[in-house]
């Protein structure tokens, strides 16, 4: 069964390693990735403002993400899943989480997409606000 939850500060390099997975998965940017290491962080004071939320599935953790709350909008700043579990609802469900907690902020739910995954966001409900550019080139501001 999939349950969502707060992280714990002890699952930081675990985390941080599923995000290791999750990125390197995708060809168009792992070169990028291994260049610059730096990318890949989980701040432990991220977990420490209950910003961080874990998927489990049968007590293991196979995905999470990171949602900022602003003065406007939130942010799900990062989505990530072990790339044997995509396309099974994970990210879906991370994403209904971090819209409730949004939601319940008063607060519109942004990310800064990779163009890839575009349609995967536009299922969750998301719209095209425009381009941004990012430090590993263009990506899309999505909003809902």
């Amino acid at each position: 069964m999939l349950t969502i939850r707060l992280a714990r500060l002890d699952e930081r390099e675990a985390l941080e390693a599923l995000q290791w997975r999750a990125s390197l998965a995708l060809e168009e940017h792992r070169e990028q990735l291994e260049a610059n290491p730096d990318a890949i962080e989980l701040p432990i004071a991220m977990i420490e403002r209950d910003e961080v939320f874990v998927a489990e599935l049968d007590g293991r953790v196979v995905g999470f993400t990171v949602l900022f709350n602003g003065e406007v909008e939130a942010e799900l700043d990062g989505l990530f899943v072990e790339p044997g579990h995509w396309r099974t609802g994970i990210g879906s469900a991370l994403v209904d989480v971090a819209t409730h907690e949004a939601r319940k902020n008063g607060l519109t739910l942004m990310v800064i997409a990779n163009p890839s995954a575009q349609q995967f966001y536009e299922k969750c409900g998301f719209v095209l606000e425009g381009e941004v550019q990012t430090r590993f080139g263009p990506a899309l501001k999505m909003s809902k």
